[in-house]
């Protein structure tokens, strides 16, 4: 073990550890110490440290062999300055078991309160209290989270006759249950538990804590926690830490509660107090969604002072992090405790108002707002709104709760089960659930929107979906669930009935809505043009010109524009076969295709030549003077040529040969495995007219553009080269075209001709390939399918699998392989700019929008990354973080 030390003592106003100790003693651990020590009221405990989860699993779930006597006499220091015991039956010490890892993982894992109550101690905290239906109440909670987290019993058992004794008793709600109750209570549930597991409920207090421990341990490695941490790309982490601290009581009585509450709203980050509690009431009934809490803002009216203590309590705790707090308390009797602060999870709108704010607050850098925000939280802004005049036409259900934003609509499917098959069938879905639970999470992920008709803003159902960025409407208590079936406004509707959600306004609508992207904020122009300024700052040693840029994936005028609003510095990759797909280009190509011989392929091109030129001077037009990048035809022909009879029938009339024929000659483009086929520059070299149409096409485009006073750059770019003579030949036959429409427009333009570097064979002699070329574009996209021998489309039948063994790390073809196709990437940066130091290196895959890809790429000495038009504010975010993170 890296340290001798297992528990750490926090209480009576020091602490042995600190913020710092993260890791060690995890962020629910490392913030009660950094409190303690702050003299901010928290009840006192220990921390028992996450190297001893990684030795729980290392050694087949046993402790290390000093931990069980460091472990009593720490507990021995905290009875000693409660001035209580554990399961002492005058005055018996109860304390609560939670789990704490580095990286919050809200609801993932175990918990257990009112750990120490047993037959005997419960008459002592009679006795000391003076309120028995506390301490019965207390008591069966203790039993009935033990039996379910400690000893893995079904929940239900003990919900199920908790329900029979409100049915019984004619009430609705736990608390109109008397002390009679509640102690009939506490023995059925020992009952139950001795007929579920054959040995009757523990009395001894130390067996409960180390079931407890064993608990919390064993849910670091639990379905749920694999999964939220898979979904967060949350790694590397020893474990979580175990929090034992001593009970205050939120359900002691009318001036007992608790609460949840952040510094800002983390919806909206708007700089106001928000949050929710209750009086009478434990922890879990807040966060759990089983009774609907109050606003905070109703305890400023009700009771002054308390709201104030809270509110002098954040704003310490604000200023001393320097982030939205997350905060947990309780008050005992009227007695103020703080349980437990964390940097608030926040949805994507509230992170970059937040930032922006505590800029000009002068609370944070400019740069370290820049991480205040992540690229998916900023990615969550792009999420769709309800098209405004449709919305007119929309038939409103009913207003719950504005949880999380953004508008989904999808079929009602009302378990997370049935959310997961649906989405693998791509089928969209709204998760609908009286509340959700940490088990929900895989059919979370896979809803487009999440409905709740119990809980409140901060329940499970809204803390987990804001951190997914999945529209949310929570505790609309006017529907109705039963089975499967939602009753709302005297409709019934079915599974599988289409609905709308809006989480920004927490409006349920009938039926389909039409959505439309959302505008950027004021505050999301300010976040990104600090970025800017970041990373357009930037120098890299042996890289001429500065800065790292940001480019974008478009094929089309409109998506040009967008981009260009988004902020792109470019195109990296216009691929100009999706242009042939259009009616009116298409039917000439596939003419092109089936042709005899060259000159009837000549004669197709020339009806395509006005159209393609047509296409390219829109593009040069919306990017007004910014670099386009063109990819010359990269797919096989036969994915252009017609496959159903009807379809064969047509093109063969209107090229006047026999359907016969043409099937010949449609089955002759047949290949085995058209990826490493007869595509790209191989089309190039066998058929070099069609290049040869679309070079003049391009550099047509841009003469008549410039010739209007629009500057163009265009670039050429020759796609999966694998040999240098391919690129030499090719580039030679691009340039006699140039030079022809040159001299026939009487003017020229500045243009490059470059290539895509997707062959790993390109990559290993990327000097060779260089001596030919200006500038270098990794097509990731294939260069990973051909180093990895995986097919894209067809690897994800068994990638989760190897994500899930550790086989690897990500999926290679979501975020880099830095191993294995970043090393050629490096090697092919090497070669080409060993060859030619002004080389220019961009990279046009999907993972040109990936952060993690980013960094890699600013890393290795590339000037620029091109993603989707929607993703271009996420990369720009990205890359100054990847500046930053590499000076």
């Amino acid at each position: 073990m890296a340290t001798s030390k297992f528990v750490y003592f926090f209480g009576g106003g020091k602490a042995e550890g600190k913020t710092e100790m993260k890791d060690l003693l995890g962020g629910k651990g490392a913030n009660l110490a950094e409190m303690t020590n702050l003299g901010i009221p928290v009840p006192p405990g220990f921390t028992i440290t996450t190297e001893v989860c990684a030795a729980f699993y290392e050694n087949e779930r046993n402790y290390p062999a000093e931990l069980e006597a460091e472990l009593d006499a720490t507990l021995a220091k905290l009875e000693k300055l409660m001035g209580k015991k554990l399961g002492d039956a005058d005055d018996p010490l109860l304390v609560s078991v939670r789990s704490g890892a580095a990286v919050s993982m809200p609801g993932m894992m175990d918990t257990i309160l009112n750990l120490g109550l047993n037959d005997t101690a419960v008459q002592g905290l009679i006795a000391n209290t003076g309120n028995d239906r506390f301490a019965w109440d207390a008591y069966r909670r203790f039993i009935m989270m033990f039996g379910n987290v400690a000893m893995g019993l079904d929940i239900n058992i003990f919900e199920d006759i908790l329900h029979d004794m409100k049915k019984k008793k004619k009430v609705e709600d736990d608390t109109d249950l008397t002390s009679d109750d509640l102690k009939t209570l506490v023995d059925l549930f020992k009952a139950a538990y001795k007929k579920a597991l054959k040995k009757p409920f523990p009395q001894d207090p130390k067996t409960q804590l180390w079931a407890a421990i064993d608990a919390v341990f064993g849910s670091w490695n639990n379905p749920k926690a694999d999964k939220y941490r898979a979904l967060n790309g949350i790694t590397g982490l020893l474990g979580t830490a175990v929090n034992v601290q001593s009970m205050v009581f939120g359900n002691f009585g009318d001036t007992s509660g608790t609460g949840v509450c952040f510094s800002r709203d983390p919806s909206t980050g708007k700089n106001v107090f928000y949050g929710e509690y209750l009086m009478n009431a434990q922890g879990e009934d807040v966060v759990a969604g089983i009774r609907t809490p109050l606003k905070i803002s109703v305890l400023a009216k009700k009771d002054k002072d308390m709201y104030n203590q809270i509110i002098a309590f954040k704003d310490q705790l604000e200023k001393h992090y320097k982030d939205m707090q997350d905060m947990e308390f309780t008050i005992q009797e009227g007695n103020l405790f703080i349980l437990q602060t964390r940097n608030g999870k926040r949805t994507g709108q509230a992170a970059v108002k937040i930032a922006v704010d505590m800029v000009e607050e002068k609370m944070i850098t400019k740069e370290e707002a820049l991480f205040r925000v992540s690229p998916d939280q900023l990615d969550q802004l792009f999420h769709p709104m309800i098209e405004p005049k449709s919305r007119k036409n929309m038939v409103l259900l009913a207003k719950g709760l504005n949880a999380s934003p953004g508008a989904a609509s999808g079929k009602i499917v009302f378990s997370a089960e049935d959310a997961e098959h649906a989405a693998l069938a791509g089928e969209k879905c709204l998760l609908v659930r009286k509340e959700t639970s940490p088990d929900d999470i895989g059919g979370m992920d896979a809803a487009q929107g999440i409905l709740t008709s119990t809980g409140g803003m901060t329940s499970h159902a809204a803390v987990v979906a804001r951190g997914m960025g999945t529209p949310c409407v929570a505790g609309c208590k006017d529907v109705v669930i039963s089975g499967k079936t939602m009753k709302v406004d005297g409709k019934t509707f079915k599974e599988f009935d289409w609905i709308t959600i809006d989480g920004s306004t927490g409006e349920v609508f009938e039926g389909e809505a039409l959505t439309i992207a959302p505008k950027m904020s004021k505050e999301l122009v300010t976040v990104l043009e600090w970025a800017d300024k970041v990373r357009l700052g930037a120098k890299r040693e042996g890289i001429k010109g500065k800065g790292f840029l940001i480019r974008t994936n478009a094929d089309l005028p409109q998506d040009a524009k967008i981009a260009r609003n988004f902020g792109a510095e470019g195109i990296g990759l216009c691929r100009t076969e999706h242009m042939f797909f259009e009616e009116g280009k298409l039917q000439h190509f596939q003419q092109m295709i089936v042709a005899e011989d060259q000159e009837a392929r000549k004669t197709a091109l020339k009806k395509i030549l006005p159209l393609q030129k047509k296409d390219f001077k829109g593009i040069f037009k919306a990017m007004d003077g910014l670099p386009v990048t063109v990819r010359l035809l990269d797919p096989p022909l036969h994915e252009f040529v017609p496959q159903t009879k009807a379809d064969i029938k047509a093109l063969a009339e209107q090229i006047g040969i026999k359907p016969k024929a043409l099937q010949d000659k449609i089955d002759s483009l047949h290949e085995y495995n058209p990826m490493l086929g007869h595509r790209g520059c191989r089309l190039g070299i066998t058929y070099p007219e069609m290049y040869d149409m679309q070079v003049e096409a391009i550099i047509s485009a841009a003469c008549e553009v410039a010739k209007s006073g629009t500057k163009v750059f265009p670039e050429i770019m020759i796609p999966l080269v694998g040999t240098a003579k391919e690129l030499e030949i090719l580039k030679a036959n691009a340039e006699a075209v140039i030079a022809g429409v040159f001299k026939a427009k009487k003017m020229k333009v500045k243009y490059m001709i470059g290539t895509m570097i997707e062959i790993p064979r390109a990559a290993i002699t990327a000097d060779k390939v260089a001596e030919h070329a200006e500038f270098f574009s990794f097509g990731t996209n294939d260069l990973t399918q051909m180093t990895f021998g995986y097919s894209r489309d067809d690897s994800g039948a068994f990638l989760g699998q190897y994500i899930a063994d550790g086989i690897l790390p990500t999926d290679p073809t979501a975020s880099i392989d830095v191993d294995g196709v970043g090393r050629l990437v490096q090697y092919a940066t090497q070669l080409g700019r060993g060859v030619k130091p002004e080389l220019k290196l961009g990279i046009c895959g999907e993972h040109g929008g990936d952060p993690a890809s980013i960094d890699f790429c600013y890393k290795t000495g590339l000037n620029y990354v091109s993603c989707s038009p929607f993703r271009v504010p996420i990369a720009r975010l990205a890359a100054a973080q990847a500046v930053i993170n590499n000076r």
